[in-house]
This record gives structure tokens, C-alpha cells and sequence, in this order.
């Protein structure tokens, strides 16, 4: 696999994504002690040249704490026992992401309510109140 293929027309080298093992993290015994299994996935978008520019404005614009400010999206993965599963869930998180500023979000249309919709809810605040007024205590007067 010399490539990681995000869509139809975009393939990221290998060679662009930098992935070091490193041992993980909580409790495991001595497989997580002594066997560096956790993967440490970094791609630097700003430098790579398989990514277009729009799709690089999207993923700046995301605010994700996995890219940085140098525009490095930086996955650790070490959910599994072995390095190469871990190797392939930091692989398929990033196509993940990069697949989702693929999609260009509709802009949201403003709408307001009908002027049906604002007497409904007048009419219920007035029959609400009504009824809390019947709760009240009853004065001597």
C-alpha cells in the first residue's frame, strides 16, 4: 500500500504520513511494558501536496484537537494489542476525517415563525398563567 485513498481523485502518499510506534498508555501488563504497540500517526496537511486547497481551508476551519496550529493533524491510536491493528484504526481515523470535509455543508436558512405559530403560543402562555392563578391563595378581601 503506497497510498491512502481518501476519495476518487484524492490519494495521499505514504510517504506524506509519518507513523511511530510508542507504548501505551494504563494498564496491561507486560505486553504494554515491554512492547512499544501504540502508533503515533502525523500528517501535515499545510506541506502536503495530495490535498487540495479548499478541502485544507475545511479542515482548518473544523477547530479539531487533532490538527494544530502548524496545521499538523496529529491521531494516536492504542486500542488493540497489536501494533499493526493499531497502525490501521490511526490509518482509517484519518480517511475518516479528511472524508468528512469532502461534503460542503448547505448554509442553514433563516426562517421565522408564521403569525399562527406566534398566537398558539401566546394563547397557551395565557392558559398556563390562567391556571397557575388558580393556585394561588385565596385572599380575604
Amino acid at each position: 500500500m503506497d497510498t491512502l485513498d481518501i476519495s476518487d481523485t484524492i490519494h495521499i502518499p505514504m510517504s506524506e504520513i509519518r507513523m511511530t510506534a510508542v507504548r501505551s498508555q494504563g494498564a496491561g501488563g507486560q505486553n504494554v511494558n515491554k512492547v512499544a504497540t501504540a502508533i503515533h500517526l502525523r500528517f501535515d496537511v499545510q506541506n502536503s501536496s495530495a490535498i487540495p486547497d479548499p478541502i485544507k481551508q475545511r479542515l482548518y476551519a473544523l477547530s479539531d484537537h487533532r490538527i494544530t496550529d502548524d496545521g499538523v493533524i496529529v491521531i494516536k491510536s492504542q486500542a488493540h494489542r497489536s501494533q499493526d491493528r493499531n497502525r490501521q484504526a490511526a490509518l482509517s481515523r484519518l480517511t475518516e476525517l479528511l472524508r468528512g470535509t469532502l461534503r460542503e455543508r448547505k448554509r442553514r436558512i433563516k426562517t421565522k415563525p408564521s403569525k399562527k405559530a406566534k398566537q398558539r403560543r401566546l394563547d397557551d402562555k395565557n392558559r398556563r398563567a390562567a391556571l397557575k392563578r388558580t393556585r394561588q391563595k385565596v385572599s380575604d378581601d
